[in-house]
């Protein structure tokens, strides 16, 4: 089986409308180089101001990021004629989010704790996403648009932030 890259959009393109901009993780996306893994440092610096939200109001910026997200990365892939382009990564950045949500549950913790939990949810989150375990998987080749671009790397944050969570428990003798 032949994997065929998708070419790399024009940077123009992907800065002239609000759609490709957000959902290349504003010209992350475009890193000639992984560019998953560069956009979900985006997510990373993102997490670090959504972390001072208390953890209802935080599940509800996630809500409203992945409905939004769902439009915006189907309609970036619909005008770029591609599904799921490489270069879409603002799915990757709400994934990381979701991997990192359990760190809310356990604040405050010393700055080293968190430092390493924000490492190991990029690490899991980036696990996950690659190596797509069943349902991930299957779910990532069946479902399609912006809810499919989207699910994929919900379900790979909701799989890294499990461990996460486990070791935040070991951590603290507390769930929450």
């Amino acid at each position: 089986m032949t994997v065929r890259k998708s070419p790399r959009p024009p940077r123009a393109l992907i800065l002239s409308t609000p759609e490709h901009l957000i959902a290349f993780g504003f010209g992350t996306g475009l890193s000639p180089v992984a560019p998953g893994t560069v956009g979900t440092l985006v997510g990373v610096l993102l997490f670090l101001p959504l972390s001072l939200l208390d953890a209802p109001v935080y599940a509800a910026v996630l809500a409203v990021l992945f409905a939004s997200g769902c439009w915006i990365c189907g309609e970036s892939a619909r005008l770029l004629g591609v599904h799921d382009h490489g270069g879409i990564v603002f799915d990757e950045i709400v994934g990381y989010l979701v991997a990192a949500a359990p760190l809310l549950c356990f604040a405050p913790q010393p700055p080293l704790v968190v430092a390493l939990s924000m490492f190991a949810a990029f690490g899991l989150f980036r696990l996950f996403d690659i190596w797509k375990p069943w349902p991930i998987r299957a779910l990532d080749r069946s479902v399609h648009g912006g809810f499919g671009i989207m699910l994929d790397d919900l379900l790979a944050g909701a799989a890294a932030a499990l461990p996460l969570w486990g070791a935040l428990y070991a951590w603290t003798g507390r769930l929450a």
